[in-house]
């Protein structure tokens, strides 16, 4: 069930699953599954993504993230896709857990998108996407930066090379995958970085990302691999 650990055991490491803006924890369910089966308990944590900014939604997620580390003695990983990745960022810094592990970003804009820039001040896209949408830009100011402080902890960072959105493709230099730059999914102090043949929404089931995103919890690095560019 969403929002509840799908499987727990006292040995077993846990992920907490962060969906991206306008999207549930529904999206994530084959990851989810992916996960389970290869023995890893998990919380596919559904969160407002819409409604409240990120700080706020990190405040939102504590509960249940603290009841699911508190339930198992492995350590406690994130997978986040897009700005899930960010949430989990924001989340570490306020209420890092004890036993933190990895974290896979899946088509995080780490450093914002340009389809933000071009849109934050439009009326439609403040009111479809919410405050969260406003802090996903590549322009910010002093209060948005402190949300990210350095990481310390083991990133992979998978990004898409592919798009299958004609329009915001413009606003984006290439390559990327229809939402975000390859570039801007980096981050400085990661582990590793891979880039796969996807676009943005695919990311959180495509088999490669999938085995890529286990790879990386279990051992903290991507798989070689002929169908992925290392290092972006």
């Amino acid at each position: 069930m969403s929002g509840r650990p799908a499987s727990a055991d006292a040995t077993q490491d846990g992920v907490v699953l962060l969906h991206g803006i306008s999207r549930t924890a529904r999206s994530f369910r084959k990851m989810q599954t992916v996960l389970e089966g290869s023995g890893f308990a998990t919380l596919n944590q559904d969160y407002a993504s819409r409604r409240k900014a990120l700080e706020a939604l990190a405040e939102d997620i504590h509960p249940a993230i603290q009841r699911f580390a508190d339930g198992i003695d492995g350590s406690v990983h994130f997978v986040g896709h897009s700005m899930g990745g960010l949430l989990a960022r924001v989340y570490i810094a306020r209420y890092r857990p004890k036993r933190l592990g990895r974290v896979v970003m899946l088509g995080t804009p780490n450093s914002g998108s340009e389809i933000v820039d071009r849109l934050r001040h439009f009326r439609p896209y403040r009111a479809f996407f919410g405050p969260a949408g406003q802090q996903l830009g590549t322009q910010r100011n002093e209060a948005i930066n402190a949300l990210f402080p350095p990481i310390d902890y083991p990133v992979g960072i998978i990004a898409g090379n592919r798009s299958i959105y004609p329009i915001t493709s413009a606003f984006l230099p290439k390559p990327h995958d229809g939402r975000v730059s390859v570039v801007n999914t980096r981050i400085d102090g990661m582990a590793d970085h891979i880039v796969i043949r996807t676009s943005h929404p695919w990311l959180v089931r495509n088999a490669v990302a999938l085995e890529q995103t286990i790879a990386f919890l279990r051992d903290g690095k991507f798989i070689p691999s002929t169908v992925i560019t290392r290092g972006g």
